[in-house]
């Protein structure tokens, strides 16, 4: 893990710590790398409850609770797919927030007209979740090591304005 990313590991630590909060992970095309991130701070343990890597559509439905329509109709590779991982983990790992991808990481894989390199990523709590969509394609190594790096990112984006939210109201 480079020095940044170990950066952005502390800063989420710290912000959970804080706020007392628990997280997980659904994780299929990172297969873990995401689970890895965040236990690269020591602690951790006081606020990663676990990760689920997901790689087949049966473990999304079966263990977090994905549509299978939505499978079927969108196929694995979509926003609304992502967006049911972080609601399945925060169930499935009874936690506040957690973190997932599902993408085609290469150099093959892609289909129904999504080609390799798309890669959505999320995170979030039951109630709210943050999504964006990776496009390029660097090869597998790359692309699955910039989908790790971006949802962490972003996850530390939603934790500083949850932390922000829950300061106003406690000065209200």
């Amino acid at each position: 893990m480079d020095f940044e990313n170990k950066i952005i590991s502390r800063e989420v630590s710290q912000l959970l710590w804080e706020m007392e909060k628990t997280v997980g992970t659904a994780e299929s095309c990172t297969g873990g790398r995401i689970a890895e991130a965040i236990i690269s701070v020591p602690g951790s343990s006081k606020y990663f409850k676990g990760g689920i890597v997901c790689y087949v559509d049966e473990i999304k439905e079966r263990l977090l609770g994905v549509d299978p329509q939505l499978l079927a109709d969108q196929g694995a590779v979509c926003e609304e797919v992502a967006v049911s991982l972080v609601k399945g983990a925060c169930a499935t790992l009874n936690t506040d927030y957690a973190l997932a991808s599902t993408g085609f990481a290469g150099p093959t894989g892609g289909d129904h007209g999504i080609p390799v390199g798309t890669i959505w990523i999320a995170c979030g709590s039951k109630d709210r979740v943050m999504t964006a969509k990776l496009e390029e394609d660097f090869g597998r190594d790359i692309n699955l090591s910039i989908a790790t790096s971006k949802v962490m990112q972003m996850f530390l984006e939603y934790l500083n304005e949850e932390y922000e939210q829950t300061k106003d109201e406690n000065n209200s």
